[in-house]
């Protein structure tokens, strides 16, 4: 029985908040690694740009609930996500033609695109905080949790309850549906095949008769959806504060240099080793062990690694560790 609590607990406070995080993570290092491997610049905006579509879409949905519209058990924000999508391709877009294009017709170098990445960044933070300032914000309704530990306690009789928020189950299907559509637009779609065709050799690319300007535009497209989804899922989860996601910026980018920046499925990858290494390095593993050693072995302290202030400092090592030993990455992605 003490072993089943003890998997219990390690279920509920390792295995399923490593699955939401390491979901969210892998959206957003998506949108880093297609940047990198079509428009081949690291974009070190792309935290704002989550940023930007949360708060779209927040906004959209404080204007659902004021009306009296909403998704019943779920939340609001499902409803209020395609307006935060549109909203920040919009912004995507606009960036691409009056910044990126112009370094683009001049043939600027990749680190004069990653300096520019880092002007947009900043102007993008400053007008999320501008609009709604720079505290949290909960926008998460609707029914709280799919199982609640009281009512899990009851059908088990197990002195360990399990806790799953209805905001964790929605990440992970709605990361499910996303990957699986993007891999499908990827492979069996003419613009899809355009994209890899022009990431893989842009020469040959352009010769086939592939329009460049329609292949930037698409990419930005797709990374303005997957950053929106990713930062409004974030958000659900936690919550919205728009200096957390500029801090994201690091495990995001730890987790498709890891997976092999350039690379899809490394990026998936990546975001869940990360995540579950972040999780599990800062978890107080003392109740976990208590069920499972014998009570002269139980330890007194927390068993706790790092703090989970540090968490973000698993992800730097992590990336310093691969960068000096695998820069190409887990699955050979692009060197960095």
């Amino acid at each position: 029985m003490d072993l089943l609590n003890a998997l219990v607990a390690l279920t509920n406070f390792v295995v399923v908040p490593g699955l939401a995080y390491g979901s969210q993570l892998a959206l957003g290092a998506l949108g880093v690694t297609l940047i990198y491997g079509i428009l081949r610049f690291s974009n070190f905006a792309h935290g704002d740009t989550m940023a930007f579509g949360a708060m779209v879409t927040i906004l959209i949905t404080w204007a659902f609930q004021s009306m009296g519209i909403s998704a019943g058990p779920l939340p609001t924000a499902l409803l209020a996500l395609p307006f935060g999508i549109l909203g920040t391709i919009g912004l995507a877009l606009l960036t691409d033609q009056t910044v990126y294009r112009f370094y683009r017709q001049q043939k600027a170098k990749p680190v004069i695109f990653v300096m520019v990445s880092l002007g947009v960044m900043f102007m993008m933070n400053g007008i999320v905080r501008f609009i709604i300032g720079p505290g949290d914000q909960r926008f998460a309704d609707g029914e709280r949790f799919i199982i609640k530990a009281r009512t899990f306690k009851q059908m088990t009789g197990l002195d360990e309850g399990l806790a799953i928020k209805t905001t964790q189950g929605i990440t992970v299907i709605t990361a499910i549906i996303v990957v699986a559509v993007l891999f499908w637009f990827l492979n069996k779609t003419r613009t899809g095949k355009s994209m890899r065709a022009y990431s893989d050799n842009e020469d040959l690319a352009l010769l086939s008769g592939i329009n460049p300007e329609r292949v930037v535009m698409y990419t930005w497209m797709i990374v303005a959806a997957l950053a929106t989804i990713a930062g409004v899922l974030y958000g659900l989860d936690k919550s919205f504060k728009p200096f957390t996601y500029f801090q994201l910026l690091l495990p995001i980018f730890a987790s498709a240099i890891v997976g092999g920046l350039g690379n899809p499925i490394g990026a998936i990858a990546g975001g869940f080793i990360i995540a579950f290494s972040e999780v599990t390095i800062t978890y107080a593993w003392k109740k976990v062990l208590t069920y499972g050693l014998p009570d002269s072995l139980a330890p007194d302290g927390l068993v706790q690694l790092l703090s989970t202030d540090y968490k973000f400092a698993v992800s730097f090592a992590i990336l310093i560790v691969v960068l000096l030993f695998k820069p190409t990455g887990l699955f050979k992605g692009k060197a960095v």
